[in-house]
């Protein structure tokens, strides 16, 4: 290394935890429940640090110049990852640790590899959405079961359906403390209790609440035993999750197949770039290689996108 290169390195590492460090306070620490200066010193005017109006101004340019419609970080996807963000704040935590990676990326090896950072991280940040999104919604149907089981049970108490939703909110665990929090406040709103449910059904992409919502509005109209009839649907929704999980299981090994298939021709890549960049570097500087680069990416993405309909198993 030269005398330049530690401090030109010294210097990215400076720039990534001061951007770490400002994103945690201004978007992440700003979420939390604070009691303003004015209720604890009365007449005492709060005055915002420069901070504070720096990223209020540039939430504000975002918002009003980033349309509603706009898929990147919608609210919808930010509600199904369970993430308390606006749209926003979410774009302005992307493009800062973009621009911050890109940095490093370009003090640490070159241009190359700032603007490949600066590019790939909003397709990570949508990964991680999906990650999320699809984490909680597995979570929230291993967890329906139980939760059939405690609005049969409130019920039977001689609770009100209502009253037994409220229960299920207090005493479940996240995810679904969080939906049918959500549902009882939307109630309390003047929503009917159906939609509700009908709208978190397609918020979660779940059948099985589907199925509880519309036995609910069934029993509603022609009446009966509404306790039995939850019975009656978390059996059949348990039975299910034995199933899918025997499909699961008897389906992984090609799924591990399919990870490894995909991950050898970009995990040597990478090892050949580390341990002989002059033999990597053939494929930059020839348009013949350039051609050998843009084949092999689109082999790689064919052959990712046949192994994942073979190892999808639709239930």
């Amino acid at each position: 290394m030269t005398v330049t290169e530690p401090a030109f390195f010294a210097i990215g590492v400076g720039f990534w935890l001061v951007a770490l460090a400002t994103l945690f306070f201004t978007t992440i620490g700003s979420g939390r429940n604070q009691i303003s200066l004015a209720r604890r010193r009365p007449g005492v005017t709060e005055q915002p640090s420069l901070l504070t109006r720096v990223t209020g101004k540039a939430t504000t340019f975002v918002e009003q110049n980033v349309s509603r419609n706009a898929r990147f970080g919608s609210r919808d996807l930010l509600e199904q990852a369970g993430l308390k963000l606006r749209q926003s704040d979410f774009i302005l935590l992307v493009a800062c640790i973009a621009v911050t990676g890109g940095v490093v990326g370009f003090v640490l090896a070159g241009l190359f590899l700032g603007i490949l950072v600066l590019v790939i991280t909003p397709f990570l940040a949508m990964l991680f959405l999906k990650f999320k999104t699809d984490r909680r919604r597995r979570k929230f149907e291993e967890q329906l079961g139980d939760t059939l089981l405690m609005l049969s049970g409130g019920l039977r108490a001689g609770h009100s359906l209502l009253r037994a939703v409220d229960a299920v909110a207090k005493e479940a665990e996240a995810p679904t403390s969080e939906e049918f929090a959500r549902l009882v406040n939307e109630s309390l709103l003047g929503r009917d209790l159906k939609d509700s449910m009908l709208d978190a059904a397609r918020r979660l992409r779940s059948e099985d609440f589907d199925w509880t919502a519309q036995a609910i509005e069934i029993h509603r109209e022609v009446g009966g035993d509404l306790a039995e009839v939850l019975d009656h649907v978390g059996e059949t929704v348990r039975e299910r999750a034995q199933i899918k999980g025997q499909v699961q299981s008897l389906s992984a090994e090609g799924k591990l197949s399919a990870y490894i298939l995909v991950a050898l021709p970009v995990g040597m890549f990478l090892y050949l770039t580390v341990a002989s960049p002059n033999y990597v570097g053939t494929l930059y500087t020839s348009p013949l290689g350039w051609l050998m680069v843009i084949a092999a990416i689109v082999l790689l993405v064919a052959g990712s996108f046949w192994l994942s309909r073979v190892v999808k198993i639709k239930f």
